[in-house]
């Protein structure tokens, strides 16, 4: 089921890093040993960016429909080993295997979709006069260097070297730390469809991601991951003037008006938590804002709509929630739950760590629902990345919407009303990236997704992600100009 190879892998090939030796990377639902993976120093970097410069030179002068035919072979063997990755995922990062099979899906599903594009990368022609000729052509940016989370480790690997891909770029994969093997088996897979150098991947800590953003030869870094480490590769990017992408945290709202139904309402509630993945999840509505008016009836019904996820191993079909990444996670995400209950929240839900029986050595965290949270709790303001909801009554929109908007986040937002008028007036108000009405949680390609204020820089999954990695040039040409 694991990679075979633990290495770097470099100019196509299978390459032990120079000083960087190997770490262990475990399965946080028992905290056994699955395999030592290379760590990427600076000088592993700056040899895989020399390697993904020769690679690149030869990728962009493919054609684009070539481009697109090889991506949609990685794409079919994507799909073809979809079980096989979602197991290295399920055991590597906790999420539930049933769950990873979907986002070996998505992330083949996203490489057929870049595929399709590949020829919507067009220029204007700009009138000049009848004896010159003015355009602006789209070309790739040269290396790009994506940072990526461990929540969705092959997800993020196979869909979100899409677009650079397609676009003619080279691109450097910096995977987790904590779940770095699906991304070494990608490579196995797929790495030699293209030209050596034209995708690497760099498993390593801190050091490489500095060394990437940093680095005078990308072009261009991207990054999913906290606000913090956002703030990190911006410094890092900024003495060479780089380009960032970034998918960051956010502290998500769900707003349910009195006019929606309580059913519809708890249903959303808690799967807007993405409680299978114990909440490690940016998009996650962790703050859910229920009108007086039905904020009761919806809160009875939340702690049984909570019940059909039960913390289980991820390895398990049947788990429909699996285990936080690591130990130390947990005991973070534990320390928000005594803060909360210290600061006077109730608890309708969970509250607990679960380590009973099998699950007794893993990082296993019950879904928790608090009720009766204040504006200035800490888990009414802070991201947890866990599976911890806090939820509001409120009775004055303009109060509410200022206290949903109060942050200095804004990724998502879900409106729950019947009425038109008041969800028109409501998404438009609330500083968010990406909103919901009567929906919650679904991605849809095409439609760009990404946040405002602290939650990032750019949007993800459309178009608009194709052409953030290509640079538009003017070519003026002076059909007078020679005798």
């Amino acid at each position: 089921m694991l990679p075979e190879h633990r290495d770097l892998y470099i100019g196509g090939a299978w390459t032990p890093p120079r000083d960087g030796g190997y770490a262990e990377t475990v399965n946080p639902a028992d905290g056994s040993v699955l395999a030592h993976v290379a760590e990427a120093r600076a000088v592993d970097v700056d040899e895989a960016v020399k390697a993904a410069r020769a690679g690149f030179l030869e990728w962009r002068e493919v054609a684009p429909l070539e481009r697109a035919r090889v991506l949609r072979e990685i794409a079919s063997i994507l799909r073809k080993h979809g079980d096989e990755l979602a197991l290295i995922d399920a055991a590597n990062c906790g999420n539930p295997v049933t769950e990873m099979k979907g986002d070996a899906t998505i992330a083949a599903a996203q490489m057929e979709f870049f595929a399709g594009l590949v020829t919507e990368m067009k220029g204007d022609t700009i009138p000049m006069g009848p004896d010159r000729v003015n355009m602006t052509v789209r070309q790739p940016m040269g290396v790009v260097a994506r940072i990526l989370a461990f929540n969705h480790p092959f997800m993020f690997c196979g869909g979100k070297m899409a677009a650079p891909l397609a676009a003619g770029n080279a691109v450097i994969v910096k995977p987790p730390v904590q779940a770095p093997l699906s991304a070494l088996r990608l490579a196995e897979l797929v790495g030699g469809l293209l030209p050596a150098g034209v995708f690497s991947v760099l498993p390593g800590g801190t050091e490489a991601g500095a060394a990437l953003a940093s680095h005078s030869g990308v072009a261009k870094v991207t990054l999913i991951g906290s606000v913090g480490a956002g703030k990190a590769v911006m410094k890092a990017a900024a003495d060479t003037v780089k380009l960032v992408l970034l998918e960051l945290g956010g502290k998500n709202a769900l707003v349910a008006y009195p006019d929606s139904d309580p059913d519809a309402v708890a249903n959303a509630v808690v799967a807007g938590m993405n409680f299978g993945w114990c909440g490690q999840s940016c998009g996650s509505t962790s703050r859910a804002f229920l009108h007086a008016d039905i904020h009761d009836a919806v809160v009875e019904r939340l702690a049984e709509a909570v019940q059909r996820f039960r913390p289980g191993l991820p390895t398990d079909p049947a788990t429909t929630m699996g285990a936080l990444v690591s130990r130390e996670h947990r005991d973070r995400v534990m320390g928000y739950i005594e803060t909360a209950k210290a600061e006077g929240a109730r608890v309708v839900a969970g509250g607990h760590a679960v380590s009973d029986g099998a699950l007794a050595q893993g990082c296993f965290v019950a879904p928790t629902i608090f009720a009766d949270v204040t504006p200035e709790m800490t888990i009414a303001r802070e991201e947890i990345f866990g599976p911890v909801l806090a939820v509001r009554r409120w009775t004055d929109e303009a109060e509410m919407l200022a206290e949903v908007d109060g942050l200095d986040v804004g990724l998502t937002c879900s409106i729950w009303t019947r009425d038109l008028a008041t969800a028109h007036r409501a998404a438009m108000h609330v500083e968010a990236g990406f909103v919901w009405v009567n929906e919650v949680g679904r991605h849809f390609l095409g439609a760009p997704f990404g946040g405002v204020k602290q939650s990032g820089i750019g949007r993800e999954e459309g178009i608009g992600e194709l052409l953030a990695f290509t640079h538009e040039k003017n070519v003026h040409l002076n059909l007078a100009g020679q005798p």
